[in-house]
């Protein structure tokens, strides 16, 4: 009689133990979807990490840096002059240009064979280029952007594929993936983007 009890408890033990475990399973499951589902929206709708090559933003962004870039801040904004923005390379989807803005819906940019940078025919004084411009490309002569179009340069000016080439030209506002905001590696130059002026807005 009592090996029967016995064998009773030790089955009874047996279908907790097998129950619980099925229940643990269902739970991690349950939670790896949710967290799975949470990254996916957050990389479609909220934040992406981006990495950039080579050294067109440079010396504000270096080769090799590690980016935040929110999706959602031109949602409730718009972009804005001397912002730094990703945007899909128009002949290749899978390359992506990370460039500041210069020029703003409706502005007519030019810049002349001094380098120098103008808005509305007026000169637009910045000091986030590295150098003073040597080719000002198709922005020799005057660029009227269109109500949803910008024109950026990269920082390292002499060293940058933007928008004073055919083949980057201007951007329009839906090609904006959106603003780089942090940057997250190197460790000990982890800090948020700076995006303040140093010029005329």
């Amino acid at each position: 009689m009592a090996e029967k009890e016995i064998a009773k408890d030790d089955q009874k033990r047996a279908d907790e133990k097998e129950r619980f475990t099925k229940k643990d399973v269902l739970e991690i499951i349950f939670y790896i979807s949710l967290v799975l589902l949470a990254t996916f929206l957050i990389v479609t709708f909220v934040a992406q990490r981006t990495v950039v090559e080579g050294n067109s933003m440079s010396p504000t962004l270096k080769n090799g840096d590690n980016l935040i870039v929110s999706k959602i801040t031109y949602k409730v904004k718009d972009p804005e002059r001397f912002d730094i923005i990703v945007f899909p390379f128009r002949e290749s989807k899978d390359t992506n240009y990370i460039k500041r803005i210069i020029g703003l819906p409706g502005e007519t940019v030019q810049i002349d064979h001094e380098g120098n940078i103008f808005i509305n025919h007026k000169k637009l004084e910045e000091n986030y280029g590295a150098e003073k411009i040597k080719n000002p490309g198709i922005a020799d002569e005057p660029i009227t952007l269109g109500e949803d179009e910008y024109f950026v340069l990269g920082d390292n000016r002499n060293d940058s594929k933007d928008s004073r080439f055919a083949d980057v030209g201007n951007i329009k506002r839906s090609a904006i993936i959106g603003k780089a905001v942090f940057r997250l590696f190197p460790f000990n130059k982890m800090h948020v983007i700076n995006h303040d002026f140093y010029g005329d807005r």
